[in-house]
């Protein structure tokens, strides 16, 4: 059985260090992402040029609700997993704060107007940045306590039968 366990996470026990045996994924993941990222960045420059200073949006609206509905789902589901208590609570909280630095971006250079700014940067300075901040800890800190109970759970598995 713990062998299989072993087996199963990717992982082998050496005196007492769990090491990895193969990567969480594909290492070719990391070149095709790289290619993205410098795609991304020849398509800003496409958009930089090419889109109006200004424009409106006939879904402005929409656009900030349906965000803000994504949102309060994520804040949602991030307080209902650490309420429970589930290790998986690291992905939520950083969706939720990844949510949130997104929102401080948008709400700060849409902002219209001295006032609006004023509340935008405010709003972003004692809400939202230090919550997002706290939702990293809070993935942080749960990937750290299943990666103790996943390496207490490999100590206590029985050794594989030699063969």
């Amino acid at each position: 059985m713990g062998g299989a366990l072993l087996e199963l996470c990717g992982c082998r026990v050496r005196a007492g260090v769990t090491e990895p045996t193969r990567p969480p994924v594909p290492r070719w993941l990391g070149p095709v992402f790289i290619a993205l990222a410098l795609v991304t960045l020849a398509w800003i420059g496409v958009l930089w040029a090419t889109l109006p200073r200004r424009d409106v949006s006939e879904h402005y609206r929409l656009a900030w609700v349906g965000f803000d509905a994504f949102l309060a789902f994520a804040l949602a589901r991030t307080g209902w997993l650490a309420w429970h208590g589930h290790d998986h609570v690291e992905i939520p909280a950083a969706v939720t704060a990844t949510l949130l630095f997104v929102d401080v971006w948008f709400d700060v250079v849409t902002a219209a107007g001295r006032t609006n700014v004023v509340e935008a940067v405010l709003s972003a300075v004692l809400v939202e940045l230090p919550l997002a901040v706290f939702c990293l800890w809070i993935a942080r800190e749960a990937e750290r306590t299943r990666r103790v109970r996943l390496a207490e759970a490999r100590a206590s598995a029985p050794e594989p039968p030699s063969s």
